[in-house]
């Protein structure tokens, strides 16, 4: 062992004494080096550069962070309003009730300048004392760790930054406050801060503080009150007086003291108050103006994702969103969805989903929407606009019968209504009854929805025209979709939304005009400047307007005589219709849908498992699931709608002509002279036949 050490000991010398003189050489190099390419002055410039290119960036951002705005947007909050220009509730995150400066006790602004920033009236955003202050904090600590922060520069934080602490975020921190600084006074900086920041309880802003914690405004609190407010600003969950009182004392008295220390008040009041207890006292109310959550929703969704507006700016920074809400009919779905019975949970109580979607068809707007049952979460799953499910034999009329009438089939045109096998993997649709009728009229095969003679007529017409013309109705396909089974029968590989599918339908009602659906029609920030108008959405014909009534026709006759005669509502005409995919065992139903329109709305209801099992199906069919629903709903939002009727009739009730569609009393009166004009050909036949007999005989006697 001594030996091991001897060797080491001798080979570390030897080694450092021919490393020496190396680095001997190096560091002499190093320095003419240094020196000669002046790389101090080199490394200054480049940190200096890019000193500069931060502070430009920095300053870039500020500039444009529209601090213009700033008050308007704390003082206002984002408002929705309706079709009909009345207010229909609010978004708000970070938001309180707002009260201006001399509505606030001085006690309050003095409890806050004396905790939070002691030199506000002095600086110009920012306290070098302070940010000396964190600094020495960095350097000790390795890190960022907190204060430092002027009043200016929290109200920066609240209303434009996280609550991360790093280094970028506190300059570009540093460069807002200084940028507010150039825009408001110092008394317009405090009333943001005191009505921005938060309190504990979800509360924010001291006017709702003052409610919460001791029932009275902000301008009525004591001092012992305002302490305990200003108290709060450091952790509200820790001091606020409702859930750690001691706590809340405690801090009181340290602001107290540094209202003392600062000459705010004097040091006989500061310990009078800090002898006194506190009167807590709940006064505060939420009103919650989110009185819409599918719906309200959805406009997020909208604004965030289609005009790219932040979720946090479109909640704290009023503006004022102007939907196609009819809060009528949104009511009438809510109340209908609130009915438990029509709506046929599992036999373990496992909730059956719906959802459904209504839409004004003369301009896209979406008046209503529900996206599910049970629990709501913000932002959640909306299976309304959000949901792809297969949409069964809703898609017929879609991807059949608009184009075959187009090629040149009329509405009483026959199919075949045979069993058929189809292509190389003899696809065989049937007909959910079981039964065929050899021919049927495409009216009443649309009505009753029958499966063989949709297959055979989209495969007459060709699948490339089906294709082709769901993608004009605005419905996705993709290259699996390329099968008769998708397209005539709604078989899809992602399938459709309820939204998509009643934006479709809303062509029937639209005159064959398609509208892009929306829920936002325009958007004001709260200076008053319109930053979104889709007051005139993009529009495009799909059909002609003949295509368009006949298919009306035949959408008639599915409420007055096919697959949804049960769900006709009581006392109005709907036009629409059904449709079901069955679970991969063939018992019970995966999704049931249903349309129900008239000229005045579009409504699309969809039903079913958010995961099909053997145990979680639908076993009723639509009429008895789905169909009730929405039977339900348009017995309660149609008295709210002009009651506009169809400009055609019900295709039995108007009758049909096989060769030009005129009614069955033109038919009558057609055959009458046709008949007539037979029974005269004959006779003149038979009279002209007997005189050319007895001319013969004559002729023969002769």
């Amino acid at each position: 062992m001594k030996k091991i050490k001897y060797f080491l000991i001798k080979w570390s010398n030897n080694f450092w004494i021919w490393l020496k003189p190396i680095l001997k050489r190096f560091f002499i190099k190093f320095r003419r080096t240094w020196k000669k390419y002046h790389l101090s002055k080199s490394i200054l410039l480049f940190v200096m550069i890019i000193s500069l290119f931060f502070s430009v960036y920095l300053a870039y951002l500020a500039k444009t962070a529209n601090v213009d705005s700033l008050r308007a947007g704390l003082e206002q909050t984002t408002t929705i309003i309706d079709n009909k220009g009345e207010e229909a509730g609010t978004l708000y995150d970070q938001k309180g009730t707002f009260v201006e400066l001399e509505n606030i006790s001085s006690d309050i602004q003095k409890a806050v300048t004396s905790t939070e920033d002691q030199r506000f009236y002095g600086h110009r955003g920012y306290d070098l004392i302070g940010i000396g202050r964190a600094a020495l904090g960095f350097i000790t600590s390795g890190g960022i760790t907190g204060g430092g922060s002027t009043i200016t520069q929290q109200l920066a934080k609240n209303a434009y930054l996280s609550s991360d602490q790093t280094v970028m975020r506190k300059l570009r921190e540093l460069f807002l406050a200084i940028e507010i600084e150039k825009h408001y006074s110092k008394e317009d900086i405090l009333e943001m801060y005191l009505n921005n920041s938060y309190f504990g309880n979800g509360v924010w802003g001291v006017e709702d503080a003052s409610h919460k914690y001791f029932g009275k405004t902000a301008s009525e609190v004591t001092l012992s009150e305002a302490a305990t407010i200003a108290a709060m600003l450091k952790a509200p969950s820790n001091y606020n007086p409702i859930d750690h009182y001691d706590r809340a004392i405690e801090r009181r008295n340290v602001v107290l003291s540094l209202m003392a220390d600062t000459k705010a008040i004097s040091e006989q009041e500061s310990e009078a108050t800090q002898q006194t207890d506190l009167a807590v006292s709940d006064g505060y109310i939420d009103e919650d103006g989110y009185r819409y959550p599918y719906y309200f929703d959805a406009v997020i969704n909208e604004a965030v994702y289609q005009y790219d507006i932040p979720e946090e700016d479109l909640l704290n920074n009023g503006y004022t969103i102007y939907t196609n809400l009819d809060q009528a009919y949104q009511k009438q779905m809510d109340a209908a969805y609130a009915n438990d019975y029509l709506f046929p949970n599992a036999s373990d109580g496992t909730l059956v989903q719906s959802a459904s979607i209504a839409i004004n068809p003369k301009n896209g707007g979406i008046n209503a929407v529900v996206g599910g049952r049970g629990e709501y979460t913000f932002r959640g799953y909306n299976r309304a606009t959000q949901m792809k499910r297969q949409p069964g034999s809703a898609i017929k009329p879609l991807g059949v019968y608009v184009p075959a009438l187009e090629s040149g089939y009329k509405i009483d045109s026959l199919l075949h209504d045979e069993l058929t096998s189809y292509g190389e993997t003899n696809y065989q649709p049937e007909n959910l009854s079981g039964t065929y009728s050899g021919e049927v009229p495409m009216y009443e095969a649309l009505a009753n929805s029958l499966n063989a003679p949709t297959v055979w007529l989209l495969n007459e017409i060709g699948i490339n025209k089906g294709i082709k013309k769901l993608k004009d109705f605005g419905l996705s396909v993709t290259d699996k979709d390329n099968h008769l089974g998708a397209i005539a029968l709604g078989g899809m590989d992602k399938g459709v939304s309820p939204l998509e599918i009643a934006s479709a339908y809303a062509t029937f009602a639209n005159d064959g005009i398609y509208t892009e659906p929306h829920f936002i029609s325009k958007i004001v920030d709260a200076t008053g400047a319109v930053v979104v108008d889709n007051r005139n959405p993009k529009t495009k014909r799909v059909m002609s307007e003949k295509v368009t009534e006949d298919m009306n026709r035949m959408l008639l006759n599915v409420y007055s005589s096919g697959t949804a005669q049960n769900n006709q509502p009581s006392g109005y005409q709907v036009a629409g219709k059904t449709g079901t995919t069955q679970t991969n065992s063939g018992t019970g139903a995966t999704d049931q849908w249903i349309v129900g329109m008239t000229p005045d709305i579009v409504l699309t209801s969809w039903m079913g498992f958010d995961r099909t099992t053997d145990e979680h199906y639908l076993q009723e069919n639509s009429s008895k699931g789905v169909g009730m629903v929405m039977k339900s709903e348009l017995e309660h939002i149609l008295p709210y709608t002009n009651q506009t009727a169809f400009a055609v009739e019900d295709v039995e009730k108007e009758g049909i002509d096989t060769n030009n569609g005129q009614g069955i009393l033109d038919q009558v009166n057609k055959g009458f002279e046709e008949t007539k004009e037979v029974i005269r050909k004959g006779t003149n036949y038979l009279l002209d036949g007997a005189d050319k007999v007895i001319d013969f005989f004559k002729n023969s006697v002769q």
